[in-house]
């Protein structure tokens, strides 16, 4: 008998091993139900299976999705702390920093955000992502100079950095410098067609050099791109009221009133999901959104 155990390999299972083996069946079925769960939308069910999976094992493939998810529920402290452990594992992992910056950028906390890209740019400094995003947190921290200093650093690393052009003609016409924000609206209006956030700067920047009638033009255009754009109206409105044209002007103001009243009182799930989705279209490395 034990010639044919041996040769038929009929050989019986060790309860250690049992146990080991339904163990990794069991931590593999709760990964790949909670990824399933964070693709359709269920983010509560994924962190439980996420949950229940890391008391099994500690993954960090887990820990990403993990992050994702409390993001998806709103819970931004609990996904960056999932990112900082990522980070202690991988801390020459320039992506995870990046990441975490765009967290903090959603949680408001702009002097964690600035710390997340120091440590990116002591991986790589010649990131664009990594400037512009160090130029938001100098902007959180009102801190205009390094701002600009970061987005023009990005911008000659990428010549056709839209966002970048953007972000510092919208600071430039903050500071004053309209002269300086025009020239990246006028490379923004060449380089793009009917963007309502180009037209709007434009806008904005012909009122600030006392050109009514340029920026009503622009501001025109900017309705045109986007027939809900509730401060294009009003400051249209104000513009044409300053020129006296009381009848239309007032028309534009009451119209972005009744605009104004439509929109929730409360953003709901749908509109943080889609700030999400926004925000880790161009860095989910697992492709779960």
């Amino acid at each position: 008998m034990k010639f044919f155990k041996a040769l038929f390999g009929n050989k019986e299972e060790k309860p250690e091993e049992k146990k080991k083996n339904e163990e990794a069946k069991n931590f593999d079925v709760l990964k790949y139900d909670g990824v399933r769960a964070l693709r359709a939308g269920q983010a509560e069910y994924a962190i439980r299976c996420f949950t229940h999976a890391l008391q099994m094992q500690d993954d960090l493939e887990i820990h990403d999705y993990m992050s994702q998810a409390y993001i998806r529920t709103g819970e931004l402290t609990k996904a960056y702390e999932q990112l900082q452990k990522l980070a202690e594992a991988q801390p020459d992992n320039q992506q995870i920093f990046i990441r975490m910056a765009n967290v903090a950028y959603m949680m408001e906390d702009y002097g964690a955000m600035a710390g997340a890209c120091e440590k990116a740019m002591l991986i790589d400094d010649k990131t664009p992502e990594v400037m512009y995003l160090y130029a938001r947190a100098c902007i959180g921290q009102d801190d205009v100079t390094n701002a600009v200093a970061m987005l023009t650093k990005a911008i000659s690393l990428k010549e056709d950095y839209g966002d970048a052009y953007l972000l510092r003609g919208e600071t430039l016409l903050k500071n004053g410098d309209n002269d300086e924000a025009d020239e990246d609206a006028q490379w923004l209006l060449e380089h793009t067609k009917d963007n309502e956030d180009v037209l709007t700067l434009k806008a904005r920047i012909e009122r600030a050099k006392g050109n009514s009638d340029e920026a009503i033009d622009y501001f025109s255009k900017v309705i045109d791109a986007n027939p809900f754009n509730i401060d294009a109206y009003r400051e249209r409105g104000e513009l044409k009221l300053a020129a006296g044209d009381e009848k239309s002007g007032n028309e534009d103001i009451e119209y972005a009133k009744e605009l104004t009243a439509q929109l929730p009182e409360k953003e709901g799930d749908e509109g943080i999901e889609k700030k999400v989705n926004d925000k880790y279209k161009s860095i989910d490395p697992y492709g779960v959104f």
